[in-house]
């Protein structure tokens, strides 16, 4: 069985080591970060992530999970992906300093390596990445040739956080890009052995191809979201209109498909925001516009506004109004608050002069560090309601599904609610006298 090195232990490479570590890999996991070194040794997770701090503890404690600050190790090993971050410029632009910087790492490594090493990138990095910075760096290190000496490959990841384990592990699909036809074969085999039955459809294609993908992927799915949010937002203008309704319909065409047609107050995270200001920077230093992403991109912003809106439709003037911000996250099951729509949100009520009390199942120690004691932190969702003016519901956790309309209108002040996410009923919770607000919901008359 291969021996495995993970270069990056955020939250593609800690998932990618426990995962195999689970399937009897031996993997060493790699990163700078002593603090974070250390926190792993001992079997503690980071960030939450559903079954990370089982998988983990079971790494570790079966001795298949070692994790080190001493990229020497990795030259025992005969499989080693690269999982380092790729955060943004100013201008939106990919910095590839850590790709590049663990690519020189590796190819010192390969050296003095006995055994012949297959390098898999799974960063996400522009085209030309893996054959113009990569692949360059490795040679230069090593002393050695690609595909004689060592192989390469460019192997994009599509997982989604909350269910990161869940799609390492059952994937729709697999890409696999590289000039060599014997480094794509050596990796389908490793994953033909990972995943056994449950293998997915494997994409064999270029380095470019493979990178382009997961760009393209990302960008369509922030587009369909952004998509379903214009007509939302022509919904609203519509008498007895419901975007819920019209994405159901729009949704049963299989040209169309029904996933991401949930209209909201926007999408965030770490990925979608990133990546499409990559790949609108790429293309512009390419000579085309990308009117399109452009479009995605604006919608997209203008989302959030959307329910600070809402409240001073209802409220008027927002100053000493106190208002229950309910989900904190940039999605459920999980506690990133990157480029979560909460935080403009809360920054928006904060400077209408509201008094803001927020509740999230895992990220109040996160948007704590951020805020400090300009807000109110309940200890659950029912405290945080408790007395309030309005509650703008921002991220649809599953415990957020179960609150009665009555509890919303017996705990309030004022039974206003904004649901930004379509998680509530509307004629249930307007027929229990709720003040009901919703994405992409019409005026009644």
């Amino acid at each position: 069985m291969e021996r495995v090195s993970v270069f990056g232990l955020g939250r593609v490479g800690l998932i990618m080591a426990v995962c195999l570590a689970k399937h009897g890999y031996e993997v060493t996991g790699i990163d700078v970060d002593s603090d974070l070194v250390s926190k792993l040794s001992r079997g503690e997770a980071p960030f939450y992530e559903p079954n990370l701090a089982e998988y983990l503890s079971l790494a570790v404690n079966d001795k298949k999970l070692k994790v080190t600050q001493d990229y020497a190790l990795s030259s025992n090993s005969n499989l080693t992906f690269v999982t380092v971050g790729t955060p943004s410029r100013s201008d939106g632009s990919i910095d590839l300093r850590y790709v590049e910087e663990v690519s020189r790492i590796i190819g010192r490594s390969l050296r003095d390596a006995q055994q012949h090493q297959l390098v898999v990138v799974k960063s996400t990095v522009l085209p030309g990445t893996a054959r113009m910075v990569v692949k360059p760096a490795l040679e230069h290190e090593s002393e050695k040739k690609a595909g004689k000496d060592f192989s390469l490959c460019s192997n994009p990841e599509f997982l989604r956080e909350g269910n990161a384990i869940h799609d390492t592990e059952f994937p729709d699909r697999i890409i696999i890009g590289s000039d060599q036809a014997s480094a794509i074969e050596r990796l389908t085999k490793i994953y033909s052995h990972f995943h056994g039955k449950s293998l997915p459809p494997i994409i064999k294609t270029s380095y470019e191809n493979a990178e382009l993908t997961k760009y393209a992927n990302n960008a369509f799915l922030a587009a369909k979201v952004s998509f379903i949010n214009a007509i939302a937002s022509l919904a609203e203008l519509t008498p007895h209109a419901d975007v819920k309704a019209i994405a159901d319909g729009i949704g049963l065409d299989e040209r169309i498909g029904p996933k991401f047609l949930n209209a909201g107050l926007g999408w965030g995270g770490s990925c979608f925001p990133k990546d499409l200001a990559a790949i609108l920077n790429f293309g512009q230093g390419l000579g085309s516009q990308m009117d399109l992403i452009n479009a995605v991109i604006t919608t997209n912003r203008k989302q959030a506004e959307k329910a600070v809106d809402f409240a001073k439709q209802a409220l008027g003037a927002l100053d000493r109004k106190r208002v229950a911000v309910l989900g904190l996250a940039f999605k459920p099951e999980t506690d990133d608050l990157r480029d979560a729509v909460s935080i403009p949100i809360i920054n928006n009520l904060l400077k209408s002069g509201a008094m803001v009390t927020v509740w999230d199942p895992r990220a109040m120690e996160g948007v704590r560090r951020i805020f400090g004691d300009q807000l109110g932190y309940a200890t659950d969702a029912l405290d945080c309601v408790e007395a309030a003016d309005c509650c703008i519901l921002v991220t649809e956790w599953a415990e957020f599904k179960r609150i009665k309309p009555e509890t919303f209108a017996e705990k309030m002040r004022q039974p206003i609610l904004i649901d930004g996410r379509r998680l509530y009923d509307s004629a249930e919770f307007r027929s229990a006298g709720i003040r009901f607000y919703g994405i992409g919901l019409g005026p009644e008359t």
